[in-house]
């Protein structure tokens, strides 16, 4: 099969269209012919050479895919060849075939086509695992998302509305705060031109957020539990601004807050195993046409991907050089 490799890190011309070997499915995992795959900021930072794949993952990049199940491994039951489906990968998606533990498969939501479902895997299993497996939000809660109009803050967006909690995004103009609203959220905030802390209190009589989901890390923890309200959780899930930040105990024994920090690709598959089978209860019926959005018609889903642009595999240098220079709404895929 042939594959995107990385010979030496580097910038987005390190990433090299090669023939590599086909993989086998072992025991408990599904062989799946990759159709497409979503781009993620942590393949960016695998090519970069600063985020390695665990310990028995494909060294190629990619965390998500969708395909056709080509082969079946020893153990495994529920699938079978020919079956549409998505998947959480611990990497080697941007290949034509990937092996997958079979705990990790998700079937093609009804109504969303193949290309589109590589998008879905990881984001809705980091938000489900973060928003609400975590940080527990509740319907009437507020829900600050850093990185709205990101693939992560679209589908944020989206859940969140979709339970009924008020959802406040930051992003950087206009027009992506103007997607934002389109996917319903309630508070918009330009990062460029105003302090989200701030601008958070006016807009909820000084509440704050019950939840924050936070992709940029130190530069923003300060503000972060500033921006809490009392018994808030802070779940962060990005690095983009720093790795090491002060943290004021004493504010957030104040506030009673709670700050958490994870991470999806190194789980154990059992726990991977255990975020996907919740994603596939509770969000999957969301993403099926003849659910209808509140006060719709049924037959508009109520929960989308959110697909900025589609590339071929080939041009996955371009795709990483979209996503370095956050031009981009929601998701960006690589179909073979």
């Amino acid at each position: 099969m042939h594959a995107i490799t990385i010979p030496e890190p580097g910038g987005p011309d390190a990433l090299v269209w090669a023939e590599v070997p086909d993989p086998e499915p072992g025991e408990g995992e599904v062989l799946v012919d990759v159709a497409a795959a979503g781009v993620n900021r942590a393949d960016l930072l695998q090519r970069l050479g600063f985020y390695d794949p665990p310990p028995g993952a494909s060294p190629y990049p990619g965390l998500e895919c969708s395909g056709r199940v080509a082969a079946v491994g020893p153990g495994v039951s529920g699938w079978a060849v020919g079956d549409e489906v998505c998947a959480l990968l611990a990497g080697g998606g941007y290949a034509e075939r990937v092996a997958v533990p079979a705990g990790q498969l998700l079937p093609v939501p009804e109504g969303v086509d193949m290309t589109t479902a590589a998008g879905l895997p990881e984001v809705t299993c980091t938000v489900w695992s973060n928003v609400f497996m975590v940080a527990h939000l509740r319907p009437g809660e507020t829900l600050l998302v850093h990185g709205g109009s990101s693939g992560i803050g679209t589908m944020a967006v989206q859940l969140a509305k979709a339970v009924g909690a008020r959802v406040a995004v930051t992003a950087g103009s206009q027009e992506k705060l103007d997607r934002c609203a389109e996917l319903g959220a309630d508070i918009l905030v330009n990062y460029r031109e105003e302090d989200f802390v701030d601008a958070l209190r006016s807009a909820t009589d000084g509440h704050g957020a019950d939840v924050i989901l936070d992709i940029v890390g130190a530069k923003y923890l300060e503000r972060n539990i500033d921006a809490l309200a009392t018994n808030g959780r802070l779940a962060v899930i990005g690095l983009q601004g720093g790795v090491k930040g002060e943290l004021n105990l004493g504010k957030l024994l104040a506030k009673r807050g709670a700050v958490t920090a994870t991470s999806l690709r190194a789980r154990p598959q059992a726990e991977k195993a255990s975020i996907v089978a919740a994603v596939r209860e509770h969000v999957w019926p969301l993403l099926a046409t003849g659910q209808g959005r509140r006060g719709e018609e049924p037959g508009e889903p109520r929960v989308r991907a959110v697909v900025d642009r589609t590339l071929p595999l080939r041009d996955a240098a371009e795709a990483h050089r979209t996503l370095e220079a956050s031009g981009h709404v929601g998701k960006v895929l690589l179909t073979t």
